[in-house]
């Protein structure tokens, strides 16, 4: 990973690569990272920097030896710590067991989530965790003189869901790390870290991608520029979710969105129920990015109610519908309307029988329009 192949972030780019020129190099940082983000991308481009032999002053040159191997992934001097669950593909309790799978997880894609990892394992409804033993491997990896590069860099991605026993074990060896030795914590969560682990880090606060940034990143990887702008409102910076989309062909939610509210602005309950049979067959996930889409549009219809059409993301597309829809509601109705998808959202969560949350929903939605 290189830094060019990150799409925006270019302050946080420019600060890294200083860091390492001027030799200003925090033996521990944490890229504190919106979900989706860019914060694991950063750090192995900024990984793959530290130790490669041949850098320029904007990024590493991807063909030195060291910049081969990190490539790949299999540079002796960089380790990796990430969360692990029972698996049915792997037998193992730590990270390395792991590891293959990992690499070929990462090497797809750097912009991931823990859900995406846990599927990628076969871990089915088992939780992520980092555990003590993990923990303490740490200083028996680190404990030898690097072989190839000037640092030995440890990436730890997922620090957030440690135990308290890893925590503190973690804790002792910030506090009095090995020698030529830096320590990249990779989060989304940073507020369920230890206080103390995050004053003993420098933190690098990276933000959520704008949307000019996964547009781009789209449309260089053969994304139309329809499709793109879309999936941009959608994504709204998390470029996880927004490669995501890309994968689900044929997921036309606003034309399915725009359906579900004509039906019920005319009260059409026996389409309203074959709106229901269809989402029941759905998967769970397209069933809530479809309760998350209204969300976001009844959000947008809000703020243009009150007259702040400025702010508005939504693709020019679907922005006649927004202002025409919101003729037919006031605003308490769509506050209500708000309140009663994220209830749907919880059910659906909570595996209540899809069909009859969206026929209850679409029925009790139905009643907030004012008809003529």
């Amino acid at each position: 990973m290189l830094f060019k192949d990150i799409p925006g972030l270019e302050s946080i780019k420019s600060t890294l690569i200083r860091s390492v020129q001027t030799s200003h190099l925090a033996h521990a940082q944490l890229f504190d990272s919106a979900p989706g983000g860019g914060g694991l991308a950063l750090a192995l481009a900024f990984s793959t920097y530290i130790n490669c032999t041949n850098r320029s002053e904007e990024d590493s040159c991807g063909v030195c030896a060291s910049c081969a191997k990190m490539n790949k992934l299999i540079h002796p001097d960089f380790h990796f710590i990430f969360p692990i669950a029972t698996s049915k593909k792997i037998d193992g309790k730590t990270s390395e067991a792991f590891l293959s799978y990992w690499r070929s997880f990462i090497l797809e894609s750097p912009y991931r989530l823990l859900p995406e990892w846990l599927d990628y394992i076969s871990a089915e409804n088992k939780q992520g965790n980092i555990a003590v033993e993990e923990a303490r491997g740490i200083l028996r990896k680190l404990s030898v003189k690097a072989y190839e590069g000037e640092y030995k860099i440890l990436l730890l991605w997922k620090p957030d869901i440690m135990n308290a026993s890893a925590s503190n074990a973690l804790l002792k060896i910030l506090e009095e790390p090995p020698f030529k030795t830096i320590f990249l914590l990779v989060s989304d969560q940073s507020d369920r870290l230890l206080t103390t682990i995050i004053s003993r880090t420098q933190r690098i606060a990276v933000p959520a991608f704008s949307d000019k940034d996964v547009r781009t990143f789209l449309m260089d990887h053969t994304v139309s520029e329809s499709t793109a702008k879309h999936i941009t409102y959608l994504s709204d910076g998390n470029l996880s979710e927004a490669l995501q989309l890309v994968k689900e062909t044929g997921d036309d939610r606003s034309g399915w969105f725009i359906e579900w509210m004509r039906s019920c602005y005319k009260y059409d309950v026996a389409h309203l129920v074959k709106f229901a049979d269809s989402f029941d067959g759905m998967n769970k996930e397209k069933q809530k990015g479809l309760l998350d889409y209204a969300l976001r549009l009844f959000r947008d219809m809000l703020v243009w109610s009150h007259g702040a059409g400025e702010l508005l993301r939504v693709p020019e597309e679907e922005l006649t519908f927004v202002q025409n829809f919101s003729k037919a509601v006031n605003f308490e109705s769509l506050e209500n309307m708000i309140q009663e998808v994220n209830v749907a959202y919880y059910h659906i969560e909570r595996n209540v029988r899809a069909k009859m949350v969206l026929l209850d929903l679409s029925l009790t939605i139905a009643h907030f329009f004012q008809r003529r």
